[in-house]
């Protein structure tokens, strides 16, 4: 079989992706990924066919402090590329499967009769039980309830997408749509690549869809002489340490963050650890033998087992990965989707939810940084959750449902 992979974002959108490509090109099918520019010497270190967008600034993106409508816009934006890029290499293959690509990605699929398989990393599709993931509001809620919150979200789509995505139809000799909001998943089979453990699904949902699991990128070469030395750090005595990142994220007030989490660590006698990421988190800070700034990436599966807790953004890659740790963690969710994932955690008891990098007070953070650190409940159903995540299959389950997908695309 001839499968073209398509995924935009950060690390926890095209990592799984990359172990994707590789698996399903092991088992002798001819794979070609499309990924980011920022990303091409992962794919070439990993041996893998690829070709590169040409019109992606997720980079030169992740510099700035970022919010939900900077990522819609910068989705909506790249539809024209789409339809230029994706119709020749898709002609070329006998099925897309494709993640944060659905605006142009159904009807690419649609014109040229091949099978799509829509990737989200979240309950990304419409539904009466839970509200969109990318709102900040994944309660209940008396007058936001979630049909309303998605009438809202998809009005707003359609007002971006309809009208550059009907021209690139009518130019193709295609009907144009009536509602983006329905047509991406009537027109894909929905797979959720998230676990059935962390995430939420709604049996109601009136489209095809499946969930496996999320895919861990625990292949990533990493630099060994920086693991050593974080093991050192770790090993050279009891106190706990807490694991501190925004990821690919960046806020304007990250490293002040991350001074009041070290003056914490300081006075509670205990150690911080910081994955500096793309915003170079914690460099400001002065050198301590209690901090230590994990700079060349290591893997989370490598680095979360051995601290106490972790504190991050809520990116759907370091959430499964805390997860999967058995460690708890709190979520300091800035936009998308992290704001679903925080309260995910929290339901399920492996942490205090979210808290607000920006607007918690120094009595605040304390409370809940020692609450991660110290509870107990926390702990137990944290082990649990990460016993049931890392029984799960998510790179089998993926490759099984490319490979046998049983539906067939709209137009054949």
């Amino acid at each position: 079989m001839k499968i073209l992979l398509v995924t935009r974002g950060s690390q926890g959108d095209v990592y799984p992706y990359l172990q994707l490509a590789k698996e399903l090109g092991a088992q002798s099918h001819e794979v070609t990924l499309n990924l980011p520019r920022v990303f091409e010497g992962q794919a070439k270190d990993a041996g893998l066919r690829y070709t590169l967008q040409g019109h992606d600034d997720i980079g030169s993106m992740m510099e700035n402090e970022l919010d939900t409508k900077d990522f819609l816009d910068w989705t909506r934006r790249v539809i024209g590329n789409q339809f230029k890029e994706l119709i020749p290499l898709l002609g070329e293959h006998d099925i897309l499967v494709a993640s944060n690509t659905e605006f142009a990605a159904p009807s690419i699929a649609e014109y040229l009769k091949k099978p799509y398989i829509r990737t989200a990393y979240g309950p990304f599709i419409p539904s009466r039980t839970i509200p969109p993931p990318i709102f900040p509001w994944p309660t209940p809620h008396p007058i936001l309830r979630p049909a309303l919150l998605w009438g809202f979200l998809n009005a707003g789509l359609n007002l971006m997408v309809k009208k550059p995505l009907n021209r690139h139809r009518v130019a193709l000799g295609m009907p144009p749509i009536q509602d983006q909001a329905d047509h991406a998943p009537r027109n894909a089979f929905n797979y959720l690549m998230y676990s059935p453990s962390l995430g939420s699904v709604d049996p109601k949902w009136p489209y095809p869809w499946a969930i496996g699991g999320y895919i861990f990128n625990d292949q990533m070469p990493y630099n060994e002489e920086s693991y050593g030395n974080f093991i050192k750090f770790i090993e050279k005595d009891d106190k706990k340490s807490l694991f501190f990142t925004l990821g690919s994220c960046k806020s304007n007030d990250h490293q002040r963050f991350a001074a009041r989490l070290f003056a914490l660590c300081r006075k509670h006698d205990c150690k911080l650890v910081i994955g500096s990421g793309w915003c170079k988190l914690g460099s400001a800070l002065p050198h301590h033998e209690d901090l230590f700034l994990l700079e060349p990436v290591i893997p989370h599966h490598l680095v979360f087992p051995r601290c106490s807790a972790i504190i991050h953004h809520g990116g759907i890659g370091t959430t499964h990965s805390a997860a999967r740790s058995g460690r708890p963690q709190m979520i300091q969710a800035l936009f998308l989707d992290q704001w679903y994932w925080a309260e995910q955690t929290r339901k399920l008891g492996v942490g205090p939810g979210k808290i607000d990098l920006k607007r918690c007070t120094d009595g605040e953070l304390e409370k809940n940084v020692l609450d991660l650190l110290n509870n107990e409940s926390y702990q137990r159903d944290a082990a649990l959750l990460g016993e049931k995540i890392r029984q799960e299959k998510g790179l089998e389950n993926a490759c099984h449902k490319i490979t046998h997908l049983p539906w067939k695309p709209a137009g054949r």
